[in-house]
Formats: structure tokens, C-alpha cells, sequence
């Protein structure tokens, strides 16, 4: 009887301790509990009021000077309509840009006018605040037309009897909220139709369909594939809304609780190891979106989620961003990730600071900018904390940790340079996983090798989005296919998009003077391809080369190729040697010699033509000299070893 309590205890104790490392967020206090511990409506005050000019005397005078000069060049500015046609141009052309440039415009100049309004507090841009405040709420959506679901009964318009949430409309509702925080009582003054409109359009728009209707973005889809970045970011701003506009406080209660419970629901799954598989261009919207709301769950409740920073997952999250940077501008982008997003300094600061990590806070740091007086795009609520930290940050040490490798096992991606903490000699990324990951290419086994942190082997990434970026017809676009990735199409077939496409038997090692990754890319292909198994052994050899190597089991044989991209300009100069240029921007010129048998394989060169709307993206990130090597096997076996080697040209 005794072994048997023993035993129950045991299990009770393992159930609680799994129990502790789900629901972070929603498992800690009951609604009750969350009920006394948010700060009322109206007592709560995030940043100063307006009128406390002592207050906001703390604020950093240099940025709000840019804000208000940049402000001043909206004095005249014309709110614009947006024309049934703009939206109708994806369906029409598959163009996203034309209807967004007006949205996000329009946005960017009401964030930057309410930032001077509030720095000067004279009422001089009271007037266009009003007119983009009525502007706004009397679009027929918020947000954008790439995001309305694609049915024939929209055909590329919103149905305004159904409103329903996605990013750039909850982006919209934190615009609105900071203006009637900030100016309530001036609007007031000139109409109370203004704040009732703001809350009015709000809560049809965004937080009754977020209460009463499930959104996507909200849990785990039909086939099990776990919310992506979609699901915080939307979070952030439905959280920095309700706190602000909802004067009910048991209805504010009642939307919290639920924002912790759906932030359960990206957090729960999360990869222990804090990688985010929509890669580092995607963190700052996933990772750090998380740290958003939490940023924001303190201010409400006193610190009453601080015990959130100390869970090692959330510690991870934060570190990813530098443990997949390259050099100063690139880092790693693998899937739809951008080789060059831009660093939100101010936030990545204040996540390191949060969770103790000083050389997370020495990176943001370094990427810190003068005060220019552009708001971004997105997350708003950032430039309010960025304001008040600007005299510990200014003169925080800046540095780039530059971690001499690292390895993330839950989304199997590695990371290795020649030299801890420098950008000096190769870099090589390399990636296992599946083709169902956010924002998914068709890439199990790619690779990327960099040197002095500029690209020598790249990943193309994604390219303007597009109508058919998220559609059926996704991997029609060149650059999500696995064959204008590093890698072989074999017997005619190229890897499949879905979860049951993915790498085996992963296995990453690292000595001295060597850091590498091996797997079997196989199952990443359709049974079609005929293969048994392809065992890709990828290494840095500290300080002399990359190099690859290929064991290969085929059912048969027929045709073999073996690809790779490069943005530097390509010369076969001779049966088995390769020679890659690459160009720093500084007219001093690397080359590398690309060693393969030349008794085996044979290699062509082929330029890319960027001629597609998707493209454009692609010039963005690396000019027009994209290049396919394609190395053809001459006489393939169904039994054989490839090996290939990068080094510097002596």
C-alpha cells in the first residue's frame, strides 16, 4: 500500500511539474486573481498623461525633436480614401503593395503627428489627428487584402457585416487607443463623436469578433501545425487595445484571460530551445511579439508576470536573435526569412534586460541609431518604452556576442564560424527539420556559408509577396522550391511541401577544430525518387574550409544534380575547380575555389532571370547576379559518394 501511495505521489508530482511548464501565462492566476491584480482603467497610467510635462520632461528630448519635425511635414497632408480597385488588385494582378503603401501611410503619419502633438502640447496637429482619426474609421477594413480569405462570395473585399482580425487591423487598434489615451480630453473638447467613434469602431472590429468568434491564429490549426508569429503579434495589440479603451474592467478582465490563454496556445508547443522556425527576419514579431505583451502584462499588474523571465524557453526565445546572426547586417534565412531584417534595438535591449542577459542587452545596443523620427511600421507601443529608457541605453556597452556555434535540436538548425566573437574566416548555417514550418520553403538539408560575414553560398529566401506566396500555388515561385536551394534533385524529383517531408537521423558534432551537422535528407523527397537513404555530412573546418559530403543508397539510378546558389559572380575554371568572386562593396574582391571530382559530375552555370513580381524582393537582398551552379553526375550509380570543398583561392 505504502510503494502504491509512493508511486501516485510520484506521478501527481510529474503531472504538476509538466503542468508548470504549460500554460506560463493563464496557469498562474485565476480570473479571480487576475481580476485584483490589473491596475483599474482608470487608475492606470503606462507612460505620463499629457499634461504631466514633469513626466514627460524624462522623455528623450532628441527623439521627440525628430518625431516633431518629421510631424510637421504632415501638417498638409491629405487623408486619403482607398478605392474598392486597390483592394481588388490582388485578386486582379496579385499586387499587395498598392492598397498597403496608402493603409500603412496613412497609419505611420497618425502614430508620428500624435507623437509631436503630445511633445509640444499646443494643439497645433490636433486638427489632422482628428481628420486621420475619422479617416481610419471610416475605412470599410483595417487591415489588407492579402489577408481576406480567399472565397469567391469576398472576391478581394471585406464583407463589412462580418468583421473578423488579422495583423494590420490589430495594428490599427493601437493607433486609435494611444490617441484616446493621450488626447481624450482634447478630443472631448471638440466632439465627443470622436472617442465614442474610436471605441465604437474598435470594439466591432476587433474586440467583440476576438471574444465571440475563434480566429485562426488563436490555436493549432486542423492538422496540428502550431500558431506562428500571427498569433502574439495579434495579441500585442489586442492586449495594448482593450487595456487602453475598454472602461468595463470586469470586460477588460475577461480579454485578458483570454489573450493569456491564446498566448498559451503559441507558447505551449514553442521549441524548448527558443529557435524560431520562421527564422531571425520572423523573430521580431514572434519572439519578441511575445515579449511585447509581457512588457505590457507588467505595466498593467505591477510586475506580476515578472516570474515569466526566469522560465528558460522565454530566456531562449530572446537569445535566438543573436545566436543566428552572421555579421552585422545578415543572419540566417532560411525559409521566408529576410538575409538583412532590420534589429528594433530599444526592444531587443530591453528583452536582454529582462531575462539577464547581458550580451543580448550589448547587441541591441550596437545596433542602436540616431534619433531620425520614423515611427516603423509596426508595433507602436515600442517607441512609448523606447522613449524613456534612452539614458541607460545611450550609454550601455554596445558588442556582438557572436557565439562561435550553436545548436538549436528542436528546429535542427546549427550554426558555426571560424572565430568566436568576430566575423573573420567562414560562417556556415545549416538546417534538418520539415517543409510544414511557418512560412515554409522546401529546404531539409540546406545550407549557407558566408565569409568575413559577406555570402559566398546563399539561401535565396522569399521575394515580394505576392497572391501566390500563401496560395496553391506557393511553390510556384522559383525560390521556395528545394532545387534553387543547395541541394539534388534526384531521378527528376525535388523535395515536397507537408510534415511527413523531413530530415532523419540528425546528428550534430562539434570538436576543437570542427563544428558539423549530418542527416539523412531521404524522406524529404517522394517516394518516386527512388531513394534508400542520402546521408548529408556538412562541415566548417575551423580556419580551412567547408566542406560537404554526400553518401548516397538509390533504388535506381537515373539522373543526379546537384545544386547550389550563389550571389557571387562564377567560373568554371577548369574540370574540378569552381571559382566564386565575391566583392565586399569595396572594390577588394575574395575568390574561393569550389572543389569537386570533375570524373564524376559535371557543372553549368546559370544566371537567374529576376522578371517575375515576386522578384523584386530578391533584387532587394542581392542585387541581379543570382546564379545556379547545377553539378549533372555523369554516370549516376544507385550505390556512391560526392564530396565537395570551399576554401579561400590563395
Amino acid at each position: 500500500m505504502k510503494k502504491i501511495l509512493i508511486s501516485l505521489f510520484v506521478l501527481l508530482f510529474c503531472l504538476t511539474t509538466v503542468s508548470q511548464g504549460q500554460n506560463l501565462l493563464s496557469g498562474k492566476y485565476s480570473k479571480e486573481e487576475l481580476s485584483k491584480i490589473l491596475i483599474p482603467h482608470d487608475k492606470w497610467v503606462p507612460f505620463p498623461r499629457i499634461d504631466d510635462r514633469e513626466g514627460w520632461a524624462k522623455a528623450d528630448q532628441q527623439m521627440m525633436k525628430a518625431y516633431l519635425k518629421t510631424a510637421e511635414g504632415y501638417l498638409k497632408y491629405e487623408w486619403p480614401t482607398i478605392p474598392a480597385t486597390k483592394s481588388l488588385l490582388f485578386e486582379r494582378t496579385g499586387d499587395r503593395d498598392e492598397y498597403q503603401g496608402i493603409s500603412f501611410k496613412k497609419r505611420e503619419v497618425l502614430g508620428t503627428l500624435l507623437l509631436a502633438e503630445i511633445y509640444e502640447n499646443k494643439g497645433r496637429f490636433l486638427d489632422q489627428i482628428i481628420d486621420g482619426v475619422w479617416s481610419i474609421c471610416e475605412e470599410s477594413f483595417w487591415g489588407v487584402p492579402a489577408h481576406l480569405p480567399k472565397t469567391k462570395e469576398l472576391s478581394g473585399l471585406i464583407d463589412v457585416r462580418k468583421p473578423f482580425v488579422e495583423l494590420f487591423s490589430a495594428e490599427t487598434s493601437t493607433f486609435l487607443a494611444w490617441v484616446d489615451y493621450y488626447l481624450g480630453d482634447k478630443l472631448d473638447a471638440v466632439s465627443p463623436q470622436i472617442r465614442q467613434r474610436i471605441y465604437d469602431e474598435t470594439n466591432k472590429r476587433i474586440f467583440t469578433p476576438l471574444m465571440t468568434q475563434p480566429h485562426g491564429f488563436m490555436a493549432a490549426g486542423k492538422d496540428g501545425r502550431r500558431p506562428n508569429n500571427w498569433n502574439p503579434w495579434i495579441c500585442s495589440n489586442w492586449l495594448n487595445a482593450v487595456l487602453l479603451l475598454e472602461k468595463d474592467d470586469n470586460k477588460r478582465t475577461e480579454a485578458v484571460a483570454k489573450i493569456l490563454h491564446v498566448l498559451d496556445q503559441f507558447l505551449n508547443p514553442y521549441p524548448q530551445d527558443g529557435g524560431c522556425d520562421e527564422g531571425p527576419g520572423y523573430w521580431n514579431a514572434a519572439g519578441a511579439s511575445l515579449f511585447d505583451n509581457l512588457a505590457r502584462l507588467n505595466l498593467a499588474t505591477h510586475d506580476a508576470f515578472s516570474y515569466v523571465f526566469q522560465d528558460e524557453k522565454i530566456r531562449n526565445m530572446g537569445r535566438f536573435i543573436y545566436r543566428t546572426q552572421i555579421s552585422p547586417l545578415y543572419f540566417v534565412n532560411f525559409a521566408d526569412a529576410s538575409p538583412k531584417p532590420g534589429m528594433s534595438a530599444n526592444m531587443i535591449y530591453r528583452y536582454g534586460k529582462a531575462i539577464g542577459d547581458e550580451q543580448m542587452m550589448r547587441f541591441g545596443a550596437w545596433y542602436r541609431t540616431p534619433a531620425e523620427g520614423t515611427i516603423g511600421r509596426s508595433m507602436y507601443f515600442r517607441n512609448f518604452f523606447a522613449l524613456f529608457i534612452q539614458k541607460e541605453f545611450q550609454s550601455a556597452p554596445q558588442g556582438l556576442p557572436l557565439p562561435a556555434e550553436t545548436w538549436l535540436p528542436d528546429i535542427q538548425v546549427m550554426v558555426a564560424r571560424d572565430k568566436a566573437g568576430s566575423t573573420d574566416g567562414f560562417f556556415l548555417a545549416a538546417k534538418g527539420g520539415n517543409n510544414d514550418e511557418s512560412h515554409n520553403h522546401n529546404d531539409i538539408g540546406n545550407f549557407v556559408v558566408y565569409y568575413n560575414g559577406l555570402p559566398v553560398l546563399i539561401d535565396v529566401g522569399s521575394g515580394t509577396y505576392t497572391r501566390k506566396t500563401f496560395s496553391d500555388k506557393r511553390y510556384d515561385i522559383w525560390s521556395n522550391c528545394s532545387d534553387y536551394h543547395n541541394l539534388p534533385t534526384i531521378n527528376g524529383k525535388n523535395q515536397l511541401p507537408g510534415a511527413q517531408y523531413k530530415a532523419e537521423k540528425v546528428s550534430f558534432r562539434s570538436a576543437k577544430g570542427f563544428a558539423g551537422l549530418s542527416l539523412d535528407i531521404a524522406p524529404s523527397y517522394p517516394a518516386e525518387a527512388g531513394i534508400a537513404a542520402w546521408t548529408r555530412d556538412i562541415r566548417l573546418n575551423r580556419g580551412k574550409n567547408v566542406q560537404w559530403d554526400e553518401s548516397i543508397q538509390l533504388k535506381e539510378a537515373k539522373s543526379i544534380t546537384l545544386h547550389l546558389m550563389t550571389a557571387c559572380s562564377a567560373e568554371v575554371v577548369k574540370p574540378g575547380e569552381l571559382v566564386l568572386h565575391s566583392d565586399n562593396g569595396s572594390g577588394a574582391q575574395l575568390s574561393f575555389v569550389l572543389h569537386y571530382n570533375p570524373r564524376q559530375m559535371e557543372a553549368t552555370l546559370e544566371k537567374m532571370k529576376l522578371d517575375q513580381m515576386e522578384d523584386k524582393g530578391v533584387r532587394r537582398n542581392w542585387g541581379d547576379n543570382i546564379c545556379r551552379i547545377s553539378f549533372k553526375v555523369l554516370n549516376p550509380k544507385t550505390k556512391d559518394h560526392f564530396s565537395m570543398m570551399l576554401q579561400l583561392q590563395k
